[in-house]
């Protein structure tokens, strides 16, 4: 155990003992998302190194601190990627935050979210207690795999002092193509396709334009991009469209405020079934993973939003701007939250992490 870790495991202890609450923190790039959290900045940066990277079992264990670039270049050199295709909303962004904010990017729609490949992690709990969770292989868990539990806890449960991720061979090949069409072609189309055996590995609608991207074999790619048609991208142009829509700079995913000088309008990530029909809701969206994720910036009440969610089969939480001294996320069932509460117990039980940023009460 490092220095620094038993520092940790002393301010831990101290802040459990004084009812002092720590906000934990690596590069702060996702300090937007979740509840409005208060508390004494534990800065987790300091821990950081890749302790173990094989290629050829694809896996790699790395510290919380981690720069999230550093490791992605890592992996570059050996041709190989973080498959979720995380966001980093900036230079800053952490391992472990990527983790504890648990999003994943365009990929997902082919290649799965976070939580999947996580594979294990080095927690400190409320105690002070170092303590581990699964291990570097896939199959290594026997009934619940705690591992996964951290992935979008946004840190309140424990420390994350180190993870191991799955990770996946960049493809051979990539190709985006482009068509004109409305939202409820796009959902049509996105969904025909989902059902036909194409490497289809990102998709997005916006403003009457529907983007996908085709990843895997030169031969798979080339026969599923004529098959499909469209405009073919130019490969760059098509790297910064696809590098825009995962760090959400694009529109209507880019920060923004509702008049000049004042708060961000609110953004909210709408998950329903795939083939869910358009939102008509005021306001401007998008569409991703196939139809299954609708993006919406909207001035309309929470109430609202959340009531033509459910109606679609989904939910909805406040991604970014808006109240963050409320619920941003979907509320739970009442037995669903009654199991949060007892994890929190468990892991934190005098509330030193992240109070309120997942949930209330938490």
């Amino acid at each position: 155990m490092s220095e620094l870790v038993r520092q940790w495991q002393e301010r831990v202890r101290a802040a459990a003992a004084d009812g002092e609450s720590l906000q934990l923190r690596g590069g702060g790039t996702k300090d937007f998302y979740g509840r409005r959290v208060s508390g004494t900045v534990l800065d987790t940066r300091a821990h950081r190194g890749v302790s173990a990277y094989e290629p050829t079992e694809l896996v790699v264990s790395a510290r919380a601190g981690t720069p999230l670039a550093e490791l992605e270049q890592l992996l570059a050199d050996r041709g190989q990627m973080l498959a979720f295709e995380p966001p980093h909303f900036g230079a800053a962004a952490t391992v472990g935050g990527c983790v504890a904010a648990g999003l994943s990017g365009p990929r997902r729609l082919a290649a799965g979210p976070l939580r999947d490949y996580v594979l294990g992690v080095t927690v400190m709990d409320g105690r002070g207690e170092v303590l581990r969770f699964g291990g570097q292989v896939m199959k290594n868990v026997a009934g619940y795999d705690v591992s996964r539990l951290f992935a979008g806890s946004l840190g309140v449960f424990g420390i994350l002092l180190e993870v191991s991720l799955k990770v996946l061979p960049v493809p051979f090949a990539e190709r985006s193509l482009r068509f004109d069409c409305g939202e409820s072609d796009a959902i049509r189309r996105l969904n025909d396709w989902g059902g036909q055996p194409l490497p289809l590995s990102a998709s997005f609608w916006y403003g009457g334009v529907l983007t996908v991207r085709l990843s895997g074999a030169a031969a798979a790619v080339q026969a599923a991009s004529a098959k499909l048609g469209g405009e073919p991208c130019d490969e760059a142009e098509a790297a910064r469209f696809w590098l825009a829509v995962r760090e959400q700079a694009c529109a209507p995913l880019a920060q923004e405020t509702a008049q000049p000088g004042g708060p961000t309008q609110p953004l909210w990530r709408i998950a329903v079934p795939s083939a869910a029909p358009a939102l008509e809701l005021t306001g401007r969206q998008c569409i991703e993973w196939g139809g299954g994720l609708r993006w919406l910036r909207t001035e309309l009440p929470a109430q609202a939003v959340r009531e033509r969610a459910h109606a679609l089969g989904g939910h909805a939480s406040l991604f970014a701007g808006g109240d963050r001294e409320s619920e941003v996320f979907h509320p739970l069932p009442q037995a669903s939250m009654a199991i949060h509460r007892r994890l929190k117990q468990a892991f934190d039980p005098a509330g030193v992490f992240n109070p309120g940023r997942l949930q209330d009460g938490l």
